[in-house]
């Protein structure tokens, strides 16, 4: 039988040196270099992932901030080219009224009893029987105008009395005449009037049809 060892007091028990623990196992450096590309490997997928989500979501902003602004941009275009072109529609019609107008009193200053001698001819085809025919005119036509109705009447073979007045609150180119049952007037500013409401109606309706076409 194995004896105990005798405690000897000259051991210093302060000195006794611990009991070596055992070294935790290690992880090979090839397997933390593998987990390691690994993970960077993961993380760069991720961010990747994200990156292009984000730029998606940025992209269809931006397509659909730009898409947005191309919408409001073409209504403003159309809205000012349909502008432009009631403009200039009606720039063009008031032009061509305009120099309607001007030609109109140029043919006047040219021959003043055009207009009464074709209102004369207009009414002696329908004067038969008539007792007499008054023309009414601007004083400074009223010898040209009697000569004028002379060779009218002669030639229509009317056998009333022609009387021609002159008035000074007609304008050179107007004109009345008048017969016991009727008569004829010409006169420049209504046919001017009605020019610029035949002119306004035209604009009108030609503002309704574009705003007809233009609706869903």
């Amino acid at each position: 039988m194995t004896q105990p060892a005798r405690f000897t007091f000259d051991v210093d028990m302060g000195r006794r040196r611990p009991e070596a623990r055992p070294a935790p196992r290690g992880v090979p450096e090839d397997e933390v270099e593998r987990r390691i590309a690994e993970a960077r490997q993961q993380a760069y997928a991720e961010g990747m992932k994200a990156g292009e989500q984000n730029a998606a979501a940025m992209a269809e902003q931006t397509l659909a901030s730009a898409a947005a602004t191309l919408a409001t941009d073409a209504a403003r275009a159309s809205e000012a080219l349909d502008t432009a072109i009631k403009a200039h529609l009606s720039s063009a019609v008031e032009l061509a009224a305009s120099v309607g107008r001007k030609l109109a009193l140029h043919l006047i200053a040219r021959n003043p009893t055009a207009e009464l001698e074709a209102l004369l001819a207009e009414c002696l085809t329908g004067l038969d029987g008539a007792p007499h025919l008054v023309i009414r005119c601007n004083p400074e036509l009223a010898d040209a105008m009697r000569e004028k109705a002379e060779q009218h009447i002669r030639s229509a073979g009317f056998a009333g009395r022609l009387i021609v007045m002159g008035d000074p609150e007609i304008r050179i180119g107007d004109g009345r005449l008048e017969w016991v049952d009727g008569g004829l007037v010409r006169d420049i500013s209504q046919v001017s009037g009605a020019i610029d409401a035949s002119i306004r109606n035209y604009l009108q309706a030609s503002q309704a049809v574009q705003n007809e076409e233009q609706e869903p």
